[in-house]
C-alpha cells in the first residue's frame, strides 16, 4: 500500500499559461520525487498598461511518499 500527499504549487510566465504549468511541474520535479498528478487550482493574468504581462497559475501536485 502506498501513501501520496498533496502540495501546492505556483508559476508564471510571460507566454502563457501552458508555459507556467510546465514551469510549475519541472520545477515541482527537482525537488519532489514520485509526481504522479497535477490538477489546476486557478489561474489568473497580471495587466499591466492595459495587457497581459504575465499568466499565473496554481496548481496541486501528488506525489507518492517513500515507505
Amino acid at each position: 500500500m502506498s501513501a501520496a500527499r498533496v502540495t501546492e504549487v505556483c508559476a508564471s510566465s510571460p507566454r502563457g499559461f501552458d508555459d507556467a504549468i510546465r514551469m510549475a511541474i519541472e520545477r515541482a520535479g527537482q525537488t519532489l520525487d514520485n509526481l504522479t498528478g497535477a490538477w489546476i487550482e486557478d489561474r489568473y493574468v497580471i495587466v499591466r498598461d492595459g495587457a497581459i504581462s504575465e499568466y499565473r497559475v496554481r496548481l496541486k501536485v501528488t506525489f507518492l511518499l517513500h515507505d
